[in-house]
């Protein structure tokens, strides 16, 4: 079986299509990763075959302030990203048919790369829709994660709320028609929708998340499924755990440190948060790590707390703190609650929210503090109860328990094998 995966985003929306094309791999199937060219460094590391896709949309985070301009400046800001981005795209889409040269049985596609199903149905093999958060299938039971709703919505408004993913067909679909255009392909019903084979039936999706942190819709149809995390493997090889010497002496200390990191997402003003989160770990009364991410928070010197560059391993790290404060991203909330630490939100934009709320009803973290308005006094509190709960971090590591033995690597690459050989 041969296989492209192709997927477009940060770090979580890359991360675990790795250990799936290993898997892969292992069992003795051709596989290749396409994504941004960024992420060749990590995709060595894992050994893993890789075509580098333009960055396209990703330099939007490369531009310091930007999400924050964008999360926080309103209906101009927002429009005015809406028109840059389509042309963003028109080198990522030549590039996802440049990786499928060579031809393949089956793609595998987060969506966000908005090509996976038309060169699926150009090359006449199924597609596979594979993410990380359950954005495409609608369901009664909650609302769109997209888009921060209100917590209880009507169970008839939950899937009203899906509405919201017709927003990359509106706002991508004429760039998309025109790259369809030079593939030969005709236009059709239902050509923008990841959810939908050629011929209107309903095509797989594999949702890369515990059941034990979100169990399965009831009415999803039978081809959406929840597989499990896809985490890497222990003896997948690692370029070292990130940390600089003091974090580890602080690692090593009497008194577990908090773990601080907001990815790229700090807003317009990421020194001011920085300071926030240093004056709310003092109000704590805890030594903090904090991660610097993707120009999230700025480098500071501090005998009490130590900063961090570039990428660290949730792994390594987590496990081995007292709370884990994030943003809320899909990725790291599935390593923090894989960690079994109690954790504290701070959400941003998207779907961070959603996940925000999801662990706070298992009961890992109290309620989500909103990075967007975030003060010391109400960060404090949060890492404090946190921190001194016994009764969350018994359930937290409860919960890390349960996703620990899950297989959804295994579990994806057996459907996978499924869709191949009923595609044959």
């Amino acid at each position: 079986m041969r296989v492209l995966v192709l997927t477009l985003g940060t770090r979580g929306d890359v991360q675990p299509f790795l250990p799936l094309t290993r898997e892969l791999h292992r069992r003795g199937h051709q596989a290749v990763i396409a994504a941004p060219q960024r992420f060749a460094e990590l995709a060595a590391a894992h050994a893993v075959p890789f075509f580098a896709l333009d960055d396209g949309p990703l330099r939007v985070l490369d531009a310091g302030s930007a999400v924050g301009d964008v999360a926080e400046g309103g209906l101009r800001a927002k429009a005015a990203l809406m028109r840059r981005l389509p042309e963003m795209f028109s080198q990522v889409l030549a590039d996802c048919w440049q990786a499928a040269s060579d031809g393949a049985d089956v793609i595998v596609h987060n969506g966000q790369v908005i090509a996976g199903q038309h060169v699926a149905e150009k090359l006449g093999v199924p597609a596979v829709l594979a993410l990380p958060l359950p954005m495409y299938v609608p369901t009664h039971e909650f609302p769109w994660p997209g888009q921060d709703f209100p917590d209880r919505l009507p169970r008839a408004l939950n899937r009203a709320t899906y509405a919201g993913m017709r927003a990359p067909a509106l706002m991508f679909g004429r760039t998309v028609d025109r790259w369809r255009e030079k593939l030969g392909l005709p236009r059709r019903r239902g050509r923008h929708d990841p959810t939908r084979r050629p011929d209107g039936g309903p095509a797989p999706v594999l949702h890369a998340i515990s059941p034990a942190v979100l169990p399965r819709p009831a009415d999803w149809p039978d081809t959406a499924q929840v597989t499990g995390y896809w985490f890497a493997e222990p003896t997948a090889p690692a370029a070292g755990d990130g940390l600089s010497d003091h974090a580890r002496t602080l690692l090593d200390g009497p008194m577990p440190p908090v773990f601080v990191g907001f990815g790229s997402m700090a807003g317009r003003f990421p020194a001011e948060t920085t300071r926030i989160v240093l004056d709310a770990l003092d109000r704590a009364g805890l030594p903090g790590i904090v991660a610097g991410g993707w120009g999230g928070l700025q480098p500071f010197t501090s005998d009490r707390h130590a900063f961090v560059s570039g990428e660290v391993d949730h792994e390594a790290v987590f496990a081995r703190c007292a709370v884990i404060v994030h943003h809320g991203g899909a990725g790291t909330t599935a390593a923090a609650a894989r960690a079994g630490r109690p954790q504290v939100i701070c959400p941003f934009v998207g779907d961070q929210p959603f996940w925000g709320r999801r662990m706070q009803h298992l009961g890992v973290a109290p309620a989500p503090v909103s990075l967007k308005s975030l003060e010391v006094r109400s960060l404090a509190v949060a890492v404090r109860q946190a921190a001194d709960d016994a009764g969350m971090a018994e359930t937290a590591e409860r919960l890390g328990g349960r996703i620990r033995v899950d297989d959804g690597v295994t579990v994806a690459v057996d459907a996978l094998e499924q869709v191949a050989a009923a595609g044959r």
